[in-house]
């Protein structure tokens, strides 16, 4: 798996992509913390310049970024790169000093909820509609759910190969995300939302009453809420230094 790392000093902060835009894409505004903290950004399996199609199921993907994680490592996920953070601190809990997630669309946890069945069935048609080019699909998927990344009008080879590695991976919603198991693990938890959208809003919400995470909504930027840049990441400096203050 194809890994970027900055900062040579600090604690070490395993930074994960979510869907379509992967690597530094996603963090490019966390690389000021590099002064202060060693960022692992990994390209998740499947995303290019992995071979295409690599370990796109949920146990394999969880178990590459669970490979990373070393002793006290804080582990920030965004959208789907925070279902598989929740996976990966799963499998070795002892490993992590904290854990943070940006609106993770595991909305298995929330099934039943009305924004959430109707937030599902848009994304499905989505999802389902294989005649849609890669930048159609980039364009409503991104549309959908807030996320508010730059799309160059010409498609780069890898930004299409990111774009078909997103379509094949399962749909989030149908991981089983354990979190009694996190709960009993009893981790520094902060959930991020950006205030835009109901269902994230709702597994937010649960997420956060389930591990008696740290609960912050910041807006602007929707779903991409670590692009709000500052706002971002002074709220994510106080709650690592207040974890490492903790250990």
């Amino acid at each position: 798996m194809y890994v970027e790392r900055i900062g040579d000093s600090g604690p070490r902060v395993l930074l994960v992509h979510g869907g379509i835009v992967p690597g530094w894409q996603t963090w490019e505004a966390q690389r000021v913390l590099a002064g202060e903290y060693r960022l692992v950004v990994p390209h998740r399996p499947g995303y290019p310049p992995n071979p295409a199609g690599m370990g796109v199921d949920f146990d394999s993907q969880a178990q590459a970024i669970a490979e990373l994680i070393q002793p006290g490592t804080h582990v920030v996920g965004h959208s789907y790169g925070g279902v598989i953070s929740l996976l990966a601190t799963a499998l070795i809990p002892d490993r992590v000093r904290s854990l943070t997630v940006i609106e993770p669309p595991a909305f298995g946890l929330v099934r039943g909820d009305p924004p959430v069945e109707e937030f599902i069935g848009r994304l499905e048609a989505i999802f389902a509609d294989r005649a849609l080019s890669a930048r159609e699909f980039f364009l409503r998927f991104a549309a959908t759910v807030g996320a508010t990344p730059r799309l160059p009008d010409v498609l780069p080879p890898e930004t299409e190969a990111s774009i078909d590695a997103s379509r094949v991976e399962p749909l989030p919603w149908e991981a089983q995300v354990p979190l009694d198991a996190l709960a009993a693990a009893d981790l520094p938890t902060l959930v991020f939302s950006g205030g835009h959208n109901a269902a994230f809003d709702a597994v937010c919400d649960l997420i956060s009453e389930r591990l008696s995470a740290e609960r912050t909504v910041i807006t602007g930027r929707a779903h991409s809420v670590q692009r709000t840049g500052e706002p971002f990441n002074a709220r994510l400096r106080a709650f690592l230094a207040s974890t490492s203050a903790a250990a």
